[in-house]
């Protein structure tokens, strides 16, 4: 499909190509839509096949994040860049830097920060040319890396999805199987065994799934079998597409509720798993912690108001599943609808225009 005819059809406002050939940046910043507020979304450094492969995922990104900080009540709108290289050997700080100089060219439109394939210590690179990064070092007044925050509300989410489906948000006792123990799966892990739960991991890497195992006493499972673990809960907490025809049949859960981003392989694998009677929670709902707490440094980064904000997870996805079940629709689309009704509802009383934003605001 042809870079326009892609953007109007999901109404992008802007994609920049970005590149510099002193520091070898090729970089694609979109920015979906900005009706909420500038647009926030994390930096991602992959080794793409292709320019269209990078392209297609900025887009398809910010266009996620653009539902994710509506649905999380935030005033922001969705954006995300991308750049091409690998992260284990193509970083410098000439290329973040040249990054920051574009990101800042666009005036406070934008908003990045850590994602796949970059740190916080990038982000303090992007830093020195533009305001306009959070996640960057706590010494300069930011949070860090947002990893247990996303986690926390995941758990949140996790002990909401319980309580509407069983009655009780109470874990002890219930078997959640994890899949992927990066650096949220882990953290999740920890909260879920201090809930009380009796855990299921697995992870192509077997360090890891030792440590779960010495650690937390959790049941160490072939990652091709822990999506069809016999368990309560499913937390898919690794790679993308983990929910498609394949998997879905096989699925025993009554819950799935990760952290993953575009869990399902398609739209109609919410559907498959609506008919079947599993309660999904929404990815882009569920872990949406990171967003907010970065999103808290725009105000002056509080720890304890940026808690507070992610722990709202918790009622926020109980009114998703009110939504779903009053309109019986899967959850997923109840999802979309309540973000697009929040965006659609500020368009009419703001302008659409590609106007000027607010300047960033950090406390220090």
């Amino acid at each position: 499909m042809e870079l326009f005819t892609r953007m109007a059809q999901y109404d992008y406002e802007q994609v920049v190509f970005c590149y510099d050939e002193a520091s070898g940046l090729r970089a694609v910043i979109a920015i979906h839509d900005t009706t909420l507020g500038p647009a926030l979304g994390g930096c991602r450094m992959w080794t793409y096949p292709s320019e269209e492969d990078a392209v297609v995922d900025a887009l398809r990104l910010a266009r996620g994040m653009t539902y994710k900080a509506a649905a999380a009540g935030l005033n922001l709108g969705g954006g995300k860049t991308v750049i091409m290289g690998d992260p284990r050997k193509d970083k410098s700080e000439a290329l973040f830097r040249a990054l920051g100089r574009y990101i800042h060219s666009l005036g406070g439109r934008y908003i990045t920060a850590e994602d796949v394939g970059t740190t916080v210590q990038d982000m303090d690179l992007i830093h020195l040319e533009t305001p306009y990064v959070c996640g960057i070092s706590p010494s300069y007044g930011s949070s860090g890396n947002p990893s247990g925050m996303t986690a926390l509300g995941v758990f949140r989410g996790i002990q909401a999805s319980a309580k509407y489906l069983y009655g009780t948000d109470d874990l002890a006792g219930r078997r959640v199987a994890i899949q992927g123990l990066g650096s949220v799966g882990y953290e999740l892990a920890r909260l879920l065994r201090g809930a009380g739960a009796q855990l299921l991991v697995a992870d192509v890497n077997p360090v890891q799934v030792e440590r779960a195992v010495n650690e937390f006493g959790a049941q160490a499972l072939a990652p091709q079998d822990i999506l069809s673990a016999d368990c309560d809960i499913v937390a898919p907490c690794a790679l993308g597409a983990v929910l498609n025809d394949e998997t879905i049949p096989r699925i025993r859960a009554q819950i799935i509720a990760g952290s993953a981003n575009n869990q399902l392989a398609e739209e109609r694998h919410g559907d498959m798993l609506h008919e079947r009677g599993i309660l999904y929670a929404p990815d882009y709902v569920i872990n949406a912690g990171g967003l907010i707490n970065v999103a808290d440094e725009l105000e002056g980064y509080h720890p304890d108001r940026a808690r507070s904000k992610v722990e709202r997870i918790y009622e926020i996805m109980l009114n998703l599943y009110k939504l779903s079940a009053e309109r019986r629709i899967p959850t997923h689309r109840a999802a979309d609808e309540m973000a697009m009704k929040r965006i659609e509802t500020l368009r009419q009383v703001r302008s659409t225009h590609l106007g000027h934003h607010e300047p960033l605001r950090r406390g220090r």
